[in-house]
């Protein structure tokens, strides 16, 4: 099973808020449990999803059952927009990694939306474009880098490192075996390199995870 990982990069703030108080917009919040499907590999593209606290897998499944993970994404990503493009249904599938809120607006209401508001519309390509660039680092991540530094991109992700709104490095609970799921290793590899990384004061346990800036430096450790 081919597995990739995310580093939790600066990205453009998109303006929710702006988007929200569209005029008309049809929107609904919907709340995933842990392992839920969010939408399925060939299922009907017919709505945009946007990440408002979590962490979700998109994955491929191949005809004879190989899965490759192909982006994990976090608070403030988008995803499902290949239907704006045309997509009639999903080319993959999305999994919540931990319990999640997606918004969910359907392809009408975006193109309406973006077309009618110019400026959201600009903000709106600009992230997407930034996450796809993102994503292209991450495939580079998982066939040069190893589990280590996948693992330490894996956990600034989720930690929303360099974002201004995000909270200070605090992770959302989850266990070893999510992460170790995430990163593409197993949990007693996962376990090693925690305790490392708790040891060289890179991240902190009190009663959840904190992950300290200083982590960043296994990533760029050549």
């Amino acid at each position: 099973m081919s597995k990739a990982s995310t580093v939790g990069g600066s990205k453009p703030v998109f303006d929710l808020q702006a988007f929200l108080d569209s005029s008309g917009i049809s929107r609904r919040i919907v709340r995933y449990a842990r392992g839920a499907v969010v939408f399925a590999q060939g299922s009907v593209a017919n709505s945009v999803l946007y990440i408002q606290n979590g962490a979700v897998k998109l994955s491929v499944l191949s005809t004879t059952g190989k899965e490759a993970v192909v982006a994990m994404l976090g608070p403030g990503d988008f995803f499902g927009e290949g239907c704006l493009a045309g997509q009639p249904r999903r080319m993959g599938s999305a999994t919540a990694m931990v319990p999640t809120t997606i918004l969910r607006v359907t392809k009408r209401e975006m193109m309406r939306t973006l077309h009618d508001q110019s400026a959201l519309s600009d903000r709106f390509i600009t992230h997407m474009l930034a996450r796809n660039i993102r994503i292209e680092e991450d495939l580079v991540d998982q066939l040069f880098n190893s589990s280590e530094k996948r693992l330490a991109r894996t956990l600034l992700l989720l930690a929303r490192y360099g974002n201004e709104d995000a909270p200070q490095g605090v992770l959302p609970k989850l266990s070893q075996e999510t992460l170790a799921e995430m990163v593409g290793t197993t949990r007693s590899r996962v376990n090693f390199f925690m305790n490392k990384f708790r040891k060289l004061g890179l991240i902190e346990y009190n009663g959840g995870i904190k992950i300290n800036n200083s982590l960043l430096s296994v990533v760029l450790h050549e």
